[in-house]
């Protein structure tokens, strides 16, 4: 072989294995350690479950009215004369104070006019009850005697026999006189007189305006007894009781106030499924239209526990630790509030995870932060 030759191959198999020797050496030197995967664990408050008696209370709301409200209308029509007070909002009137006369002028005439109508009917007939019925004659000789048309109607005097009633009911007597009584009661609605101690609420005239028949002239209310409609779900319809005291505090939270179950509706709507129970309240602090929310007592759950809503899953789970492993445990929500909910099925001492962890699972590994008893959870 030519010399030329092997020296071309021995070369050539020194480039090749130099080649392959650097390839390996660039690969090694990129490659990088990997690092150990260790978990991290993370940590988690817990809460001792301790079982007791916890009361559910039922939130509710509304406005506040007045137990004694009289809206104001007119039946008659006239001038708007006078009041014994100041016709406007907010203006106290005593029981028997005029509320608001209206001018009635022209319809007393009228009344008058027919009370001398009928003086004079009886007047026609007592010729006739002097001869006829001579036992019955002073007695209306004393009623003639005592007619005033400016006075209120005294009642006819009974007959003391069938032929003096036909006698009386067939020369008129009766018939104008019980028209009489109609006019005088008309007459009584141009004034209306409050009919307890109260304020004006509200006023739509003044002095000198022309009131029609129906038309609204304002409103009075009792200030002393103010009474709450809230609408409660019909599950507690029978839980809750008459002469119950109920908390009550404004929309603020700054006041807060006492009432009492005055009535239970017997109805329950049929599109909210929930019944109406009024809270009477007395209390000068409360004034009408005022927002009050509720807090109604409606039973005590015995072995519940009271958590956040946020802690469950699913509604009906939640997390618990167990050898340092969060465990799904299902338990019973017996009842939902705004931010509450009171649950049953757990046993007492268990661990219960207080907040909520993200990407929690089951079988998640833990590390236990804080513990607290919920022997003294918050109420509703």
């Amino acid at each position: 072989m030519d010399k030329r030759k092997i020296i071309l191959s021995i070369l050539g198999i020194l480039l090749i294995v130099l080649a392959i020797f650097g390839a390996k050496a660039i690969i090694d030197s990129n490659v990088q350690e990997v690092p150990d995967n260790t978990k991290t664990v993370k940590n988690v408050f817990v809460e001792t479950v301790q079982n007791r008696t916890v009361p559910i209370v039922v939130p509710a709301n509304g406005n506040v009215t007045a137990l004694k409200k009289l809206e104001l209308f007119s039946e008659v029509e006239g001038i708007f004369q006078s009041s014994s007070k100041d016709f406007r909002p907010g203006q106290k009137y005593n029981r028997g104070q005029v509320l608001l006369s209206i001018n009635s002028d022209e319809y007393s005439a009228s009344v008058r006019s027919s009370k001398s109508e009928l003086f004079n009917n009886i007047t026609s007939i007592m010729p006739d009850l002097r001869m006829d019925y001579p036992e019955s004659f002073q007695k209306w000789q004393d009623y003639l005697n005592n007619f005033d048309v400016n006075s209120v109607t005294q009642p006819l005097p009974e007959p003391d026999s069938d032929k003096e009633k036909y006698f009386i009911t067939g020369r008129g007597i009766q018939s104008a006189y019980y028209q009489i009584k109609n006019l005088e009661e008309r007459l009584r609605k141009f004034r209306i007189v409050a009919p307890f101690d109260g304020v004006l609420t509200e006023a739509s005239v003044n002095p000198g305006t022309l009131v029609r028949p129906g038309q609204k002239l304002g409103e009075f209310i009792d200030p002393s007894v103010y009474e709450l409609e809230v609408a409660v779900g019909k599950k507690f319809s029978d839980l809750l009781e008459i002469g119950e005291d109920v908390a009550l505090q404004n929309l603020d939270g700054d006041q807060t106030f006492t009432g009492t179950v005055s009535r239970i509706n017997a109805r329950i709507d049929q599109a909210s499924q929930t019944i109406q129970v009024f809270i009477r309240i007395e209390d000068s602090r409360v004034r009408e239209g005022m927002y009050l929310e509720a807090q109604l007592d409606a039973r005590d759950e015995d072995n519940a526990i009271e958590i956040a809503r946020e802690l469950l899953v699913d509604r009906s789970k939640v997390y618990i630790v167990k050898d340092s492993l969060l465990v799904l445990e299902e338990i019973n929500p017996v009842y939902f509030s705004t931010n509450k909910v009171v649950i049953k099925g757990l046993e007492d001492g268990e661990k219960l995870v207080s907040a909520t962890v993200p990407g929690a699972y089951p079988g998640m590994k833990v590390q236990v932060q804080q513990e607290k008893d919920t022997a003294k959870a918050e109420e509703f």
